[in-house]
């Protein structure tokens, strides 16, 4: 099988920030070994030299990722590469390439993975936008854009039970039947960051906990700062969080400034320590085991998180909001729906070391079946 896989990566400067990235430097070797023929398209390659690579421009913003597919391009690699599966990992692309397969006289199936939703939904079924798509209201468009991707995917990919839900419940509203072309197929965890949890030393009654996300303003980062100052103050607790980002464009920073906003706060908050790993794989393996606990973020359309996942397999307890995903995902010992029960929570892990042994377990065996042999082995069955 000749698979071509589009990715878009968001900030070449700083892949590790970047979880589609360490997504496909997972998945593509894993495809390889089940014996398929990957190129990867995109601004950088993946690090497994037998995965084929063809280079792509980066878009200069998120919008441009979504409405200028660049067809001319898309035409001319489809004819060089002759693929019988093109992934579209940014979905509002899909009935682009669609129309691009025509024009080049290929025959290809498309296979959209949604690693990203534009939209949520809360707990009572209405349809939120997702705010970080909707500068000067532009959410609608992306949502439409999005749907107009679903339907042109022969295969829709998405990574958990609640992405599969509410991406099902979007298309309906916009008139898109998904029927059986729906598969959740979760992203593999990162090799370099498994841990036996044999290998753990529980805190002896004060904890160091980490949040290892986006400081977007849409992850609910002025949320988390709250639950920072109370567990700080009010648990034996400290905390490091991680800038992802390191210094960004002048573009992005004008498109959305508020991870640097929310960076500055956090770097003044007593008891608070700001990490960065500086696109160091093995500096972030280390800051995750000097830890003791994971914290999840606050974003409400959180279909997924390779962050949470990062800490489960290195054997770290997450302790996350009963919201989306994180519902779905995280132990029910471990989710809380106030800032009380999160110090609650936090203390017991800091203080009671059986209860944190039984959750350090119990997050590693989470990430059990996440291994790229066995992501790839679905994924290749989804696609065929």
């Amino acid at each position: 099988m000749r698979v071509l896989y589009l990715l878009n990566v968001s900030n070449a400067s700083q892949l590790s920030a970047d979880s589609g990235y360490t997504f496909a430097d997972m998945l593509a070797p894993a495809l390889t070994d089940a014996g398929a023929e990957v190129t990867v398209a995109s601004p950088v390659p993946v690090g497994d030299a037998r995965v084929h690579f063809a280079l792509t421009a980066s878009p200069s913003t998120k919008y441009r990722a979504r409405f200028d597919p660049g067809m001319d391009a898309l035409v001319a690699l489809i004819r060089d590469r002759r693929p019988e599966v093109v992934v579209a990992n940014q979905i509002e692309a899909a009935p682009a390439i669609r129309a691009a397969l025509l024009e080049a006289g290929v025959d290809a199936l498309i296979a959209g993975y949604c690693h990203y939703l534009p939209f949520s939904f809360t707990d009572t079924g209405v349809l939120e936008l997702d705010p970080a798509l909707d500068d000067r209201g532009l959410g609608r468009s992306v949502l439409l854009a999005f749907a107009a991707g679903l339907g042109a995917c022969d295969r829709v990919l998405v990574h958990s039970s609640t992405a599969a839900s509410w991406t099902t419940a979007a298309a309906a509203r916009t008139g898109v039947e998904l029927g059986d072309k729906l598969h959740v197929v979760p992203a593999p965890r990162d090799v370099r960051l498994v841990r036996d949890p044999a290998d753990i030393t529980p805190p002896a009654g004060r904890a160091s906990g980490i949040y290892n996300h986006r400081l977007y303003k849409h992850y609910g980062t002025a949320r988390f700062t709250q639950l920072a100052r109370r567990l700080v103050a009010d648990a034996p607790v400290r905390l490091t969080v991680m800038d992802l980002f390191g210094t960004r464009s002048p573009e992005r920073i004008r498109l959305d400034p508020s991870p640097e906003r929310h960076l500055e706060e956090l770097a003044t908050t007593d008891g608070v320590a700001i990490a960065s790993d500086r696109g160091d794989r093995i500096r972030y393996r280390n800051l995750l085991a000097s830890a003791h606990f994971g914290i999840a973020p606050f974003r409400p359309g959180c279909p997924w998180s390779m962050s949470v996942i990062d800490c489960q397999a290195m054997g770290l307890p997450v302790i996350g909001p009963r919201t989306g995903w994180l519902a779905e995902h995280i132990d029910q010992e471990l989710l809380f729906d106030t800032d009380e029960q999160a110090v609650q929570i936090a203390e017991r892990l800091a203080t009671d070391t059986e209860f944190y042994l039984v959750h350090a377990k119990r997050a590693h065996a989470s990430t059990g079946d996440l291994t790229p042999a066995v992501v790839a082995a679905r994924y290749l069955e989804a696609i065929k």
